[in-house]
């Protein structure tokens, strides 16, 4: 008989719309590659491609959405695979129904203030959103519940790529995640 293989971790990366959360998540990745660490990258814009391919960001909808993204977090992590997810998840409720399922859970929280989010902002989710025509945009129309207690914290508005996941690889090594 085989010993049960140690289940993966999942990190999460949350934050606002445009605050660098998939940016920094590659950025782990890689530094954890190097580090002799597999992970994968879950980027909720790849998969609302997939699950919603025309989103209305109802708050049905992101319900749904997140309890799926944290359904597969949850079941590659049990799969012995680490995961990173880069979601906003605006609510606390749906990470936290991600860490209740999850043995090794941490949450990144990717400060940006809102005004910097607004200058990056690459798909100009921002402008549409003030324009009535992205529905409500957390920042903008929806609120969006930072984490209480994350297991790291980095500021992207004053820190490269690079920078970051060094601060956020420390903090996880301190939290006993990696």
């Amino acid at each position: 008989m085989t010993a049960q293989p140690r289940p993966g971790f999942v990190t999460w990366f949350t934050g606002l719309p445009a605050s660098g959360k998939t940016t920094l998540a590659r950025s782990t990745q890689q530094l954890l590659v190097e580090r002799g660490i597999h992970a994968i990258l879950v980027d909720s814009d790849d998969w609302r491609a997939i699950l919603t391919p025309r989103p209305e960001y109802t708050e049905a909808e992101r319900d749904w959405f997140y309890s799926v993204i944290g359904y597969l977090a949850t079941w590659l992590a049990n799969n012995s695979v680490n995961v990173l997810v880069a979601a906003t998840a605006n609510r606390r409720l749906y990470r936290d129904q991600a860490r209740q399922q999850i043995e090794r859970f941490a949450e990144v929280y990717v400060y940006c203030p809102l005004a910097v989010c607004r200058e990056r902002d690459p798909k100009g989710i921002y402008d549409l959103a003030q324009e009535g025509k992205a529905g409500n945009v957390p920042g903008v129309g929806t609120a969006y519940e930072a984490p209480l207690a994350p297991e790291a914290v980095v500021d992207t508005s004053n820190s490269t790529p690079d920078e970051a996941a060094e601060s956020v690889a420390g903090q996880l090594q301190r939290a006993r995640i990696i």
